[in-house]
């Protein structure tokens, strides 16, 4: 029996997670009807749009995307630092991009000083409160992912039922091995399923996003920033050099099917020593994430400190 969403993901333990959701019927959903001939490719553009739209809501960001034909997948950074410094008038602009909100919430966000009753002021606090938890949840942040795409897909199919899964997979990310780890996961995941012969040419990943950019000189603003690995302060982002991860990319595409066509032609990345991890632990970490880990990942003592504080606290 799978465990509840609250015990899989605990921000105390990690901000950073690995969801995938899974399309009911697999074959076509989202890709090309073998049967019929029918594509429906374009429904991988409306998934990667809903999903960086929501990045710029939600005070969560997003680190790595695939938008596969049958399933995506996303890796995700709760901030919850964020979403505390939000004053309450842009916690519920925020929510009202996505929902109404109530009548109240309306009128607050309708003047600069609404005339609101000790009540009215009370309960407006109670409502931003969940609304500002929410937009550090990743259980609302999927479901908002999802059910929008669901809606459209079965109103162009013009039928009713499950579009994803009923449930997404959540894996804990515990430390920055296996972060890193599973972005080049993420990334190669087109390469794998032989759509695709380098990381520039997969559609719909972030890594095609962010070559994008770095070729105008810049990172992308939907997705979590690298900035190296600083010795003074900078903004908050990915604790890896930009360019050794696209190195790193590519050179773990090419060690992952070496028996296929498509070659990814550069030079070694030096991040494998950064991390302290040597080239035959990283590749059994990347080429087989999904199925080495379970509900986390991480290297072996920090996954003993994460089972000793769950078993703590879950006995």
């Amino acid at each position: 029996m799978p465990l509840a969403r609250k015990r899989q993901i605990c921000l105390t333990d990690t901000p950073y997670y690995h969801c995938v959701s899974r399309c009911v019927r697999r074959a076509y959903l989202c890709g090309e009807d073998k049967f019929t001939g029918k594509s429906f490719e374009h429904r991988r553009q409306w998934v990667e749009d809903r999903l960086l739209f929501l990045s710029t809501v939600f005070a969560i960001e997003v680190c790595a995307f695939a938008i596969m034909s049958n399933h995506s997948h996303v890796v995700l950074h709760v901030n919850v630092e964020k979403a505390n410094d939000w004053t309450d008038k842009q916690v519920c602009s925020r929510w009202h991009k996505l929902h109404k909100g109530t009548l109240l919430t309306q009128k607050f966000m309708s003047t600069d000083s609404p005339l609101l009753t000790d009540a009215q002021r009370t309960t407006l606090h109670a409502t931003l409160s969940i609304y500002r938890q929410r937009l550090t949840d990743i259980s609302w942040f999927m479901r908002e992912l999802n059910e929008p795409i669901a809606r459209k897909a079965n109103h162009e199919d013009q039928c009713t039922g499950h579009f994803w899964e009923g449930r997404f997979k959540s894996q804990a990310l515990l430390d920055e091995h296996a972060v890193a780890a599973c972005m080049v996961y993420v990334d190669l995941n087109p390469i794998r399923a032989k759509l695709a012969s380098t990381p520039e040419t997969s559609e719909h990943t972030s890594i095609k996003r962010r070559i994008r950019d770095f070729k105008k000189g810049k990172q992308p603003t939907t997705l979590m920033p690298f900035v190296g690995n600083p010795t003074q302060p900078q903004p908050p982002g990915l604790t890896f050099n930009l360019i050794d991860y696209l190195k790193l990319v590519d050179l773990s595409g090419r060690s992952l099917h070496p028996n296929k066509s498509g070659s990814i032609d550069i030079d070694e990345s030096p991040i494998l020593q950064r991390l302290g991890l040597d080239e035959k632990s990283w590749q059994c970490l990347f080429s087989s994430f999904e199925t080495s880990f379970s509900m986390a990942a991480g290297q072996i003592n920090t996954l003993k400190n994460y089972k000793r504080r769950r078993r703590q606290k879950y006995g």
